[in-house]
């Protein structure tokens, strides 16, 4: 009994394996767990007949005075703790590369894919039957091609399943999230199995190896054991994503899908034919991940955290706030605003009426459908198309929408060549551009997560949070406006109140004319210090959020109230520096981190 192949986990795979789970931790939800967990039972359930094959064929042999001394099928307990290990780990990276990813987007390639995917995807299928073949060759021709044919018979087989059941999925998805998946975890267990041959811990037996290196004393089979599985693990789990995209892209399909879909669920997700695919849907999902990651890094750093559909509607509402924005903010006349704003308003008609009874916006019982696309069609540029199309208005208030809307046509004001070219004149005025432009995108967010996890929620505490989020809106915009003082003033805007500016003996047009004055320094920091109250105020609340969603909203708001923080460290009036204020990334990731952790 000794302890070697015991040592080598406790000093190599372990550690490993403990700091990417603190590292993944803030980030990991139920479907990663189940995820994991189904794999290294396929992983375990698939070598085990294999491994035990090659050690009772005396291919591999491990010395009695290296194991502890247990054994299932002959393998030592330390070898099938590899299984598990090897497979924990590598899921791991997989997750920390994907979880950015919106991967509905990627479903683009599933129908009417380009040519190259098309190619890469038969040419992927025909190495992975080639390698096969040769595998079986030399396991028939034996001798020093023995250990390298019983790899190749065994793991391309699989992949070729999962190659032929994902490819296109596969192929589309940036190329660090899968090669990185794979060569990482790859190159690490290398210099392992490096260090592990060297001493002696496990060996191959002479005969049956082929006698080459690829460094020190690395055998080229052992080399070739590690990339291959890890590429079925990363296959395994793209594969998985692949069907749960499936499930959370497509409510005509699947109108009803809890935060961990069923196994069940995801063979439903396996066997939908592709010719069922709303493809639209997928190239509009696509066009407002581009939009949210060009307009919004803070928030698209967050949507990052959310999972399932709720992310989904999230990323579409975000499409939705500033498709409309652009189309009013770039508005030249006033005519143009306000053929803009009562388009979109008509457009919000087609959803939503007025209940007279209630004195409330209500949901149509019907939309008229082909209606609506034709207006649509008719009414809107192409660009801003999808964003209509695909907003869940379904399951989100009218009134905010409406109010987003107005909130959107003060802000053109400044636009518009007349004598109330300055909007925001008292506070109260600041208080109301707020809620309306941040303050309702607050709220509307608050209702895609209640209708999505907030089942448990009390009516009192979906009031509260409502109520929370406007103020937290409200405090976040007065952050942005902040920031911004500098960059507004070149196009000609002043969201300072003019009161706050005539109590300091200044003008909007002073404000233009430099922004690097001692009193606009002061007034910067007395909106900052409301926007901190509000936050304070509305921060506790955010604690009744449902689990799943908890972690991610308050992400969100952390990232944006760090660049308040940023602005409070910064010396505008020394620096004079003009460009916006940002926080860097590693410090948003940190500040991103945090708020998970302490959800």
């Amino acid at each position: 009994m000794a302890f070697d192949y015991a040592i080598v986990h406790l000093k190599f795979t372990i550690p490993l394996a403990a700091f990417l789970t603190l590292i993944c931790y803030p980030i990991l939800t139920r479907i990663h767990l189940f995820q994991i967990t189904a794999l290294i039972i396929l992983a375990f359930t698939a070598t085990l007949p294999w491994d035990s094959y090659l050690i009772k064929t005396g291919v591999w042999t491990y010395p009695p005075e290296v194991i502890i001394g247990p054994k299932w099928l002959g393998i030592p307990y330390e070898e099938l703790f590899f299984f598990v290990i090897q497979t924990y780990i590598t899921s791991l990276i997989y997750i920390l590369f994907n979880k950015p990813l919106l991967h509905a987007k990627y479903l683009r390639s599933q129908r009417n894919a380009e040519p190259w995917i098309v190619w890469t995807k038969l040419a992927g299928q025909a190495f992975l039957l080639a390698v096969t073949l040769f595998g079986a060759y030399c396991v028939k021709v034996g001798g020093e091609v023995t250990y390298i044919g019983l790899i190749l018979v065994w793991a391309p087989p699989f992949a070729l399943i999962t190659w032929t059941m994902a490819g296109r999925f596969i192929i589309s998805l940036p190329l660090a999230c899968t090669a990185l998946p794979i060569l990482l975890p790859t190159l690490y267990l290398w210099l392992v199995d490096e260090l592990a041959l060297g001493r002696g811990t496990w060996s191959i037996e002479n005969g049956t190896k082929l006698g080459q290196c690829l460094f020190g004393v690395l055998e080229i089979e052992e080399a070739t054991f590690f990339l291959v599985t890890n590429t079925l693990i990363v296959f395994g789990l793209a594969t998985f994503d692949q069907y749960l995209a499936v499930i959370y892209a497509f409510p005509h399909l699947f109108p009803e899908v809890p935060q961990s879909p069923t196994p069940l669920m995801l063979l439903q997700g396996r066997f939908t034919g592709k010719s069922k695919y709303n493809m639209k849907r997928i190239e509009g999902i696509d066009e407002a991940v581009s939009r949210l990651k060009a307009k919004s890094r803070s928030f698209y750093l967050a949507s990052s955290a959310f999972t399932g559909r709720l992310r989904i509607d999230l990323v579409l509402l975000y499409s939705f706030c500033r498709m409309a924005d652009d189309l009013i903010d770039n508005a030249t006349t006033e005519q143009e605003i306000k053929t803009w704003v009562a388009k979109l308003i008509q457009y919000l008609d087609f959803h939503y009426v007025y209940n007279k009874g209630s004195g409330k916006i209500i949901h149509r019982l019907t939309v008229d459908r082909p209606r609506l696309a034709a207006f649509i069609e008719q009414e809107f540029p192409e660009s801003a198309r999808s964003a209509l199309q695909l907003l869940p208005t379904l399951i989100l208030p009218g009134e905010p929408l409406y109010l987003l809307i107005d909130g959107f046509r003060m802000d053109s004001q400044f636009n518009v060549e007349s004598s109330d070219k300055f909007p925001i004149k008292t506070e109260d005025e600041l208080i109301a551009y707020g809620s309306r432009v941040a303050g309702t995108v607050g709220e509307l967010c608050v209702a895609l997560i209640v209708h999505h996890c907030g089942d448990h929620l009390t009516p009192m505490q979906i009031t509260d949070l409502l109520a929370s989020s406007r103020e937290m809106g409200i405090a976040l915009q007065y952050v942005n406006i902040a920031r911004d003082i500098t960059t507004d003033a070149k196009i000609s805007r002043v969201y300072l109140p003019t009161a706050w500016l005539n109590e300091s003996g200044l003008t909007p047009k002073m404000v233009i004319e430099n922004t690097f004055r001692p009193e606009i320094a002061r007034l910067r920091e007395r909106l900052l210090s409301k926007a901190f109250d509000m936050y304070k105020h509305a921060r506790p609340v955010m604690q009744s959020i449902p689990d799943s969603a908890r972690g991610p909203m308050i992400v969100a708001v952390e990232n944006y109230m760090e660049i308040g923080r940023v602005l409070g460290e910064r010396d505008f009036l020394e620096a004079r520096d003009a460009t916006r204020a940002t926080v860097p990334k590693g410090r948003r990731m940190w500040v991103a981190a945090k708020a998970l952790m302490s959800s």
